[in-house]
């Protein structure tokens, strides 16, 4: 599972049901929900 900063809890928390995307520019990001509150989460990888 992937970590990132949730909006909403205002923390880092453990992303569930990720996908893998690639963003208009390239770039890949990984895509889900909090763990928590099921808020949309985003994390931005980088650029390789």
């Amino acid at each position: 599972m992937a970590e990132a900063y949730c909006v909403k809890c205002k923390a880092k928390r453990e992303m569930k049901d990720t996908v893998e995307v690639t963003m208009k520019n390239g770039r890949k990001a990984v895509k889900g929900t909090c763990s928590t509150c099921n808020t949309g989460m985003y994390k931005i990888l980088g650029k390789a």
